[in-house]
């Protein structure tokens, strides 16, 4: 006798690729946003344009899109100038992602940059957030190590990659003229690659174009000095994130707009944090979404990020280019000299430069101390911690050292030691006064 069950047409149900919005990467951009815009009184209305944008792209995986061929970018120091001037639009590559992190440690070393393993991890997953397509060109600036080894995995997984040649020293003319030799021979890869020429004409709008949002994010940089603060540091982090991968048109009218309301609070007296709030020098390794939580955890106890010193913020945008002569070839070489005099990067032999701009910054934002974030497996930022300590030590002004990855599990801890050391603030503004 046959078993019924026998008789029975078995249905094979198809398993369903689960939505985006549902994924790991997507529930980790969630957290962190909404505890941005939730955990935060009195945000900024002008800010609803960042949140959104940022719930858009990272929360339900929209597509990002651009005009002309994508030319991703690894670092702050490939001239983006040039790329738009060619029709071309730059998107910045770096990530901040735990859920990439982890990828990029099934095939990197373990004591790797979290921010290295997590851009090779979203350039490796079959889900690439924010969604940008497949760049048709990678410039990598050979910076810091990771970053020229990185080169070659790229390579392999399939994507077209250009080595900028990045000098090892600022300060010779020899390294001056090697730079600008590297912008021009980039210049010559982007003609070939869209088939187009560069010209005076296009140049001067990618260098006006650039230029408005300089102006703008200075504007607001110069709101940032106000005493008590008119906005927080992990909404201005948030802003200049979204210059990663927004339309830089876009980005400028919301930044704008923020500084419109920014002026308005200023002259209604409005407060964004207590008057004796302890003011932070934030620097180090780059915060970049979703990875924000050291700077979130310096205002949920009580601080604010003031300003700061790193390639994922104040850096990325703040020098305009000086060009003597308008001619193609002088605006080029001026380009160059633009993303390298004035850049603070620790991957220089020397750094008096970095610690001259970080005692600035203290000055000139009245910083009560500074919070130096460095990513375990991120050598040059370890390495020089010692003698920007050394310099912040002569100065007077205190530092907390904070060696970190993409983890969430060290919160607790970091929490503590956050706490501890806005404490100490509190109490030497005391012994001060």
């Amino acid at each position: 006798m046959k078993n019924e069950a026998d008789n029975v047409t078995q249905k094979v149900i198809p398993i369903q690729p689960v939505p985006y919005s549902l994924s790991r990467q997507a529930g980790e951009a969630q957290t962190v946003l909404d505890h941005i815009v939730d955990d935060f009184q009195d945000n900024p209305r002008s800010m609803q344009y960042f949140y959104d944008l940022f719930r858009r792209v990272y929360c339900k995986g929209e597509a990002v899109p651009h005009d002309g061929m994508l030319v991703g970018t690894t670092c702050i120091q490939a001239p983006e100038e040039l790329i738009y001037a060619f029709g071309a639009t730059p998107m910045r590559l770096c990530n901040g992602s735990y859920h990439y992190d982890q990828k990029g440690a099934d095939f990197m070393p373990s004591k790797s940059c979290s921010l290295v393993k997590a851009t090779l991890g979203m350039l490796n997953s079959a889900t690439v957030i924010p969604k940008i397509g497949k760049p048709d060109l990678i410039v990598n600036p050979t910076t810091c190590d990771q970053k020229k080894k990185s080169s070659s995995m790229m390579s392999d997984m399939g994507y077209k990659v250009y080595d900028l040649e990045f000098p090892n020293v600022k300060e010779s003319e020899a390294s001056r003229i090697y730079w600008q030799r590297s912008v021009r021979q980039f210049s010559a890869q982007l003609r070939t690659l869209t088939g187009k020429k560069l010209t005076k004409k296009n140049l001067k709008e990618a260098m006006s174009k650039t230029g408005r949002a300089q102006a703008a994010y200075r504007k607001l940089h110069h709101f940032r000095r106000k005493s008590p603060s008119l906005i927080l540091g992990k909404d201005a982090m948030l802003v200049t994130n979204a210059y990663f991968f927004d339309d830089i048109g876009r980005w400028t009218d919301a930044v704008e707009k923020l500084n419109e309301e920014l002026a308005l609070r200023d002259q209604s007296g409005f407060k964004a944090v207590q008057s004796r709030a302890p003011r932070v020098l934030f620097t180090g390794s780059p915060p970049i979404f979703p990875n924000l939580k050291l700077p979130l955890l310096i205002e949920e106890s009580g601080g604010v990020v003031v300003t700061d010193d790193t390639c994922s913020s104040s850096r990325m945008l703040y020098d305009m280019t000086a060009v003597d002569e308008w001619l193609v070839n002088d605006m080029v070489d001026s380009l160059a000299d633009k993303y390298l005099k004035p850049c603070t990067c620790p991957i220089f032999t020397k750094n008096e430069d970095r610690r001259r701009r970080l005692l600035d910054l203290i000055e000139t934002f009245n910083a009560d101390g500074v919070v130096y974030q460095a990513f375990a497996g991120c050598q040059v930022y370890e390495m020089e911690y010692r003698s920007v300590a050394d310099e912040f030590n002569k100065a007077g002004i205190p530092m907390l050292y904070v060696e970190t990855d993409y983890s969430p599990d060290d919160k607790g801890q970091m929490s503590t030691r956050i706490e501890a050391f806005l404490e100490s603030l509190k109490n030497r503004r005391k012994r001060r006064a």
